[in-house]
């Protein structure tokens, strides 16, 4: 396959571009930081641009590069965040907080509208794969900027999903679960203080346990990657709590509900009468 990932550099982004290549897939990084470091697997190929994904000028360039060597992508797999600017809502730097959320969300969405034509020539069924989780599903103190973008994707996820419904196109949201990367390192040079206690302990907690299982999280984007999750789109998929390997049996019934999506939750839900 032709997959185009972005923040290919760091973190998960990084490993899923080591495991794709070595697989003998053909993968195009886009990062902000050189990856001259990457070796070819015995068939895949490694290719990069260095750009910022929050910028449109510089993403739309980057892709116009892998459209020249490439005549279509059948995946592209959005990676590139940043927790940005941390710290009470009500006392955080506005320029700080925008940026926050043009890393995450308008940088997921710049990919997305810059790489749709090379997906749309994909000769298979076309996936896309964008990362959520770390505050999308519920609040995150400290973290509003980074919870508010990831919420957002899911939401955005959501939609292109419905506007593409008679297209060949999958495209997914994917909750890694508290997988220890630079992140996690950031959140412990911030400090209790500065994160709160609570996100302090657990990145202690990921740095000194490992987290997450990395693989996990891999697998499942492979796994999105793959006809095996044909025709399943528009959902929330967690790595670590979800049986995601066997929906595939369940692609008909999740098409017509709402599960693995996000939803108000009304009072019957829960048992309760206002």
């Amino acid at each position: 396959m032709h997959i185009l990932v972005t923040g290919s550099s760091t973190g998960i982004g990084r490993a899923l571009v080591q495991r794709l290549v070595s697989e003998d897939h053909n993968v195009w990084g886009l990062a902000r930081s050189d990856q001259s470091g990457f070796a070819a697997g015995r068939n895949g190929t490694f290719n990069s641009s260095r750009c910022d994904v929050a910028n449109w000028a510089e993403i739309e360039l980057a892709v116009q590069q892998v459209a020249a060597k490439w005549e279509h992508i059948d995946g592209l797999v959005c990676c590139a965040g940043s927790h940005g600017e941390v710290g009470p809502a009500v006392e955080a730097d506005p320029a700080r907080w925008s940026a926050t959320i043009r890393a995450n969300l308008d940088g997921t969405f710049n990919s997305i509208r810059a790489s749709y034509g090379l997906l749309s020539r994909a000769p298979r069924r076309a996936k896309i794969v964008c990362f959520a989780g770390g505050g999308a599903t519920k609040a995150r103190p400290n973290f509003s900027g980074y919870g508010v973008a990831k919420t957002g994707i899911v939401r955005l996820v959501e939609t292109i999903a419905a506007e593409e419904i008679q297209a060949p196109l999958d495209i997914n949201a994917v909750a890694p679960g508290a997988i220890a990367t630079r992140l996690t390192d950031e959140i412990i040079g911030l400090g209790p203080d500065i994160a709160g206690q609570a996100e302090f302990d657990s990145a202690l907690k990921q740095k000194a346990g490992g987290g997450a299982s990395l693989e996990h999280a891999l697998d499942l984007v492979e796994w999105l990657l793959s006809p095996k999750s044909d025709g399943i789109t528009g959902k929330l998929l967690s790595a670590p709590w979800d049986p995601w390997k066997g929906l595939a049996e369940q692609t008909a019934n999740l098409t017509r509900s709402d599960v693995y999506t996000l939803r108000r939750i009304l009072p019957e839900d829960r048992g309760m009468s206002f």
